[in-house]
């Protein structure tokens, strides 16, 4: 008697891998997502092997993941897919402070966020007519 299975969110051609509580601000982890967007995940991930950002690191291993994730449990060509998404959430926040003078006290905000990469496989010749505009 369980409960049914839960459908699948994402289509055939895809797979998903997130990852949580990464120290850094969203605002800072969103401009390394940007970076990969919409790529191939070869270039992708020489993007973010060469990048100067700290938290690059974190954002290749999450899509070496969600690569993983694609090609063991979905059956993915890995040289067909692009990068389709990824997006940055908010994650908690730790609050602390700093002592002021007058004996007052100033807020310090030391906020962590989660990314989320979708990988999807498309065929090679619609990302040569991407790619050739």
């Amino acid at each position: 008697m369980g409960k049914p299975k839960h459908p699948r969110a994402l289509p055939d051609n895809a797979a998903k891998a997130v990852t949580k509580n990464l120290k850094v601000s969203p605002q800072k982890l969103n401009l390394v997502a940007g970076m990969i967007r919409g790529k191939k995940v070869e270039q992708a991930l020489a993007d973010l092997e060469f990048s100067q950002k700290r938290i690059s690191i974190d954002v290749r291993k999450c899509l070496m993941s969600a690569i993983a994730n694609a090609e063991n449990n979905h059956g993915l060509d890995v040289n067909d897919l692009v990068v389709s998404e990824a997006w940055v959430g908010k994650n908690l926040v730790m609050k602390r402070f700093h002592a002021r003078g007058r004996g007052r006290s100033g807020k310090i905000l030391k906020p962590f966020s989660q990314i989320t990469v979708i990988v999807k496989a498309v065929d090679a010749a619609a990302v040569a007519a991407k790619e050739a505009e």
